[in-house]
């Protein structure tokens, strides 16, 4: 008798906590919580200046951009309307193709605009060289390639550049209208921790 009282006293005590930890709790489930800027190895925020050449190869053997889909209606487009590609372009120091390598632009643009020939940029600059070596940019948004000066927003980045916002400002630097070859300047002002 005296076990089936303990066992009773025990029972009821477990079912009191599971009663009080539903009540203090309810039926959430804790998904997030709050954390120190510290904690997360972010300090004083910076501001960096970065200046590469990005060489956009699409023809001959070895191209480095290459198309992937396209539309029904993309060889009738005057802008080229739905047409896709994939890049791997060389980030170098100089305009020149054998210039030091720095990084690659790798990722997807898209013909995005019916009237002017308006990019879609979804793409990484992968750094391979110095300090941020190994670390990554990540770029979002349209290239309106017949602008002199474009601006495209970096809305995040991994590595030396975790937490990265900013922006990239392209300027096409030499076009081969024969070959659709392009090296475009860029200057990327990125603030990160």
């Amino acid at each position: 008798m005296a076990k089936s009282c303990n066992f009773q006293k025990l029972s009821i005590t477990i079912l009191l906590l599971l009663l009080l930890s539903i009540l203090t709790h309810g039926n959430s489930q804790e998904f997030s919580r709050k954390l120190s800027k510290k904690s997360m190895g972010m300090k004083r925020e910076k501001l960096s200046h970065l200046h590469f050449y990005f060489h956009d190869i699409v023809s001959g053997k070895n191209p480095t951009a290459v198309k992937i889909a396209e539309a029904a209606m993309t060889n009738r487009s005057p802008t080229g309307f739905g047409l896709m590609a994939m890049i791997d372009d060389p980030l170098t120091v100089g305009p020149e193709p054998n210039s030091k390598l720095v990084g690659r632009a790798q990722g997807i643009y898209a013909q995005a605009s019916l009237n002017d020939v308006g990019l879609l940029m979804v793409l990484n600059f992968a750094f391979v060289e110095g300090k941020y070596n190994g670390s990554t940019l990540s770029i979002l948004g349209r290239n309106s390639v017949m602008s002199t000066v474009r601006e495209m927003p970096i809305v995040g980045g991994s590595g030396l550049f975790r937490f990265a916002r900013g922006y990239a400002k392209a300027k096409t630097h030499t076009l081969d209208f024969k070959t659709g070859d392009a090296v475009v300047e860029y200057n990327v002002y990125v603030f990160h921790y």
